[in-house]
């Protein structure tokens, strides 16, 4: 019986109980009652599940009934909206908690027969005091149905998008696209990136995804569900805002695979281009140019494309009419066929040597390799030698207090030996150790040995002594005694000459010497040519609009000095110590992976820190000496079992991190804007926790603010607000959250954000 035969109990209905019967006669599930729990599908077997739904045609039939509907597939799509933040044992089974909600089986039902009312599912918030200004959200149910479309999509598409789409993809994210431009494109000489007018897909702009879709699945329940979700306003992509990938209420899950989708034709034309331009240039191998001219570096023309959802960054090593060419097809592509508005002014050519370009929150710049791994400087060559010579310094004296010892126990061992003999005794052993002794003595005498043969200057003074001033070396001498002297002495002198000589010391010592200065001139030859004849991206984080926000967010003052932020002190100890660990853990993660990552440390280490610091002591009407006496200077709180705990990233941390990290990190947008504050409410009874599938009563109610309204900052105004910085939607502020323990920890540090919180359970309060 196959994972259908789980849903076919769902209904009473012949002809859904014959269709369920007619296809699970080929698959290797066990039967399961409605009523029973079920297990969530591993991702081979909905891997398995989804490509079993592919016909001879070409195309996958019928996801909807056949994936989509079954209960272990919502299962899985909840299992994934619930596999954020820590793990809490004391809950109960997936299962469990989501049937608390709803019926998994009921869902599948109303889906396969096409009845899911996807409009009641959605709840319109409105901003208070703005009129229009409305966010539609989709409660549980709907995410559910969502986050199964999503995985599906995924399985479908995901192997079939080009290798430089990033962005909503397992193992594509940030930090592996910039690792790509680190590590494979070479000597860029023009790039551009493509910036969209902020708009929202339309009807238009839903057909043509439509079609697309259409391209690869035939279903025709599937096409007419996603049309719903885009009219119903629940899911909308936004091309040219801020929002996208950065775990804003307003984005949800679908959104990344649904803009991947779309690219996909233009991606694929890129890649024609970039096939057209290797085929028009092909690579010669270096012998051939060596046999062509010695100072000859041959530099073929390339294209370069990245394209993370919708920021697309295309660069070329050639000429710039090239280039010129390249930007009007990507430009009459994406505007023509595709339909959408680019901003031409700020889509424009630039030089990848003498100018940066913003992309992914970074900047970039084509640089010389010596600019991203500089040689070491004069000072740093003597603080080397001067560390070289200290520690030769300190093995001398381990070696002299170790000759030291050996002297004052060898000393004890002959005098007691001696003692013994002179008083006619016999030694005994409990043990024999004659032979350990003898491999201590032997190893004492190696270890004196291979030191004096080390040692030049040993071996020069003795060579000194024992060829120098000997009356039998004069010839008058050597005549007048017996030969087997004169031999003997010639046989002493020829041993000398061959162990204590310095001569072969010394030309060895002048040959690594002179190899040591072929190698240094060898390597800075090759640095200087690889500077004069290859460029390589450096990223760098924008630190003028990161001290823009650090100063916009009040941890400083106009001087750049660390300052408190009263809004915080109606928190605990610990939960102010969490928000600002959360918001430095954020950014310490996002920009790992750039060259002035040490700026980005001195902002969480410094900044950060002590604002926290005064933070606290203001809100203890204490010194910011007292304060750190009591927090210490890692800011450990105590945890509610009352053992300290440190969340703030200690300066050890910092240090330790570096870009070995691939991971798809959030930007600090979400974590940054967000405030929460408690207050005392008067309910009989509050909700459970707001997080997805969490039933937890043990709840404290939370008011969301907002960083732009605490401010009173229009968002869209690039003048006081600081560019690229992504903001929550106005229609959640002053909305009241109940969150348990564990998920307030959980979104205070970053761990999860406000995707993984049903936004639509918020506690209406009167102020």
């Amino acid at each position: 019986m196959n994972l259908l035969s789980r849903v076919c109990k769902c209904s009473n209905r012949p002809i859904l109980t014959g269709y369920f019967r007619k296809l699970s006669s080929t698959s290797p599930f066990p039967q399961t009652s409605p009523f029973n729990s079920i297990n969530p599908l591993t991702q081979s077997e909905l891997k398995t599940l989804v490509l079993d739904q592919y016909t001879k045609k070409g195309k996958f039939s019928n996801l909807i009934q056949n994936v989509i509907a079954l209960p272990t597939v919502l299962l899985s799509a909840c299992q994934n909206l619930t596999k954020h933040g820590s793990r809490d044992d004391s809950r109960p089974s997936l299962f469990d908690s989501v049937s608390e909600q709803f019926s998994v089986h009921e869902m599948g039902r109303d889906i396969f027969e096409n009845q899911f009312d996807v409009e009641a599912c959605c709840v319109t918030m409105v901003a208070p005091g703005k009129k229009g200004d409305t966010l539609v959200l989709p409660n549980l149910k709907l995410k559910v149905l969502i986050e199964a479309i999503r995985m599906v999509f995924e399985v479908i598409y995901d192997e079939r998008f080009v290798t430089f789409a990033y962005g909503g993809r397992v193992g594509m994210g940030r930090h592996t696209a910039i690792r790509y431009l680190k590590s494979s494109v070479e000597n860029p000489n023009w790039w551009f990136t493509v910036k969209f007018n902020p708009q929202k897909f339309d009807s238009l702009h839903v057909n043509r995804l439509c079609v697309i879709i259409e391209e690869k699945i035939d279903d025709h329940l599937l096409v007419p569900l996603l049309k719903r979700l885009f009219a119903c306003k629940v899911v909308v992509v936004e091309l040219g805002g801020c929002f996208i990938g950065r775990g804003l209420p307003q984005e949800n899950s679908l959104c990344s695979i649904l803009i991947n989708i779309y690219f996909t034709n233009f991606d694929k034309e890129i890649h024609s281009l970039r096939l057209q331009m290797n085929r028009d240039n092909p690579k010669i191998s270096s012998n051939e140019v060596v046999e062509t001219s010695s100072n000859v570096f041959y530099k073929p023309v390339k294209i370069y494309a990245l394209r993370y959802l919708d920021e697309i960054l295309i660069a070329a090593s050639g000429p710039k009419i090239s280039i010129m060419d390249l930007l009007r097809k990507v430009m009459g592509y994406l505007e023509g066929i595709l339909e959408l508005k680019v901003e031409r002014l700020k889509t424009a050519i630039h030089s990848a040597v003498s100018e940066k370009i913003d992309f992914l929150g970074m900047e970039l710049q084509a640089v010389p390799p010596s600019v991203l791994n500089p040689p070491m400087s004069e000072k740093a060559i003597r603080a080397r030698k001067k560390y070289l010579r200290q520690k030769e310094v300190k093995l001398l004296e381990l070696r002299n207090a170790r000759e030291r010892n050996r002297k004052k126990l060898g000393l004890k061992i002959m005098s007691h030996v001696f003692k013994k003999l002179n008083r006619g005794a016999e030694f005994k052993y409990d043990a024999h150790i004659e032979n350990r002794v003898g491999e201590i003595f032997q190893t004492w005498a190696d270890e004196a040995v291979q030191e004096f043969m080390g040692s030049l200057e040993e071996r020069c003074n003795w060579h000194r002594m024992l060829t120098s001033g000997s009356f039998l070396s004069l010839p008058h001498i050597r005549d007048q005694l017996p030969q087997e002297l004169v031999d003997a002495y010639d046989d002493f002198q020829e041993q000398v000459d061959k162990h204590l000589s310095p001569l072969p010391a010394m030309r060895d010592l002048k040959e690594k010497e002179r190899r040591e200065e072929e190698e240094y001139e060898q390597k800075y030859a090759e640095r200087i040519v690889s500077d004069l004849t290859k460029r390589r991206i450096k990223v760098d984080a924008p630190i003028e609009l990161v001290r823009k926000l650090v100063r916009l967010a009040g941890f400083t003052n106009n001087m750049g000095r660390p300052r408190p932020i009263q809004f915080l002190f109606s928190l605990d100890d610990a939960d102010i110590v969490k928000w600002y660990a959360g918001i430095g853990r954020r950014w310490l993660e996002f920009f790992c992976c750039c060259h002035n990552f040490k700026m980005i440390k001195t902002t969480v280490t410094y900044h950060l820190r002590f604002s926290c610091i005064l933070t606290l002591a203001e809100k203890h009407e204490s010194t910011k000496h007292e304060a750190m006496k009591h927090y210490t200077k890692d800011l450990k709180v105590s945890d509610m079992d009352d053992t300290e705990v440190v969340y703030f990233p200690t300066e050890r941390e910092v240090k330790m991190m570096g870009d070995e990290n691939l991971s798809d990190p959030k930007p600090v947008d979400g974590a940054l804007t967000l405030l929460l504050t408690t207050f005392a409410i008067e309910m009989d009874s509050l909700p459970p926790c707001a997080a997805h599938f969490c039933r937890r009563t043990d709840v404290v109610p939370y008011r969301i603010h907002l960083l732009q309204n605490q401010l009173n900052i229009n968002s869209s105004n690039e003048d006081k607000w600081v560019w690229g910085l992504g903001a929550i939607h106005e229609t959640v502020n002053h909305k009241c959250l109940s969150l348990c323990p564990v998920h307030k920890d959980d979104l205070l540090l970053g761990r999860i954000t406000l995707q993984d919180v049903d936004l639509t359970s918020h506690v209406d309060v009167v102020d």
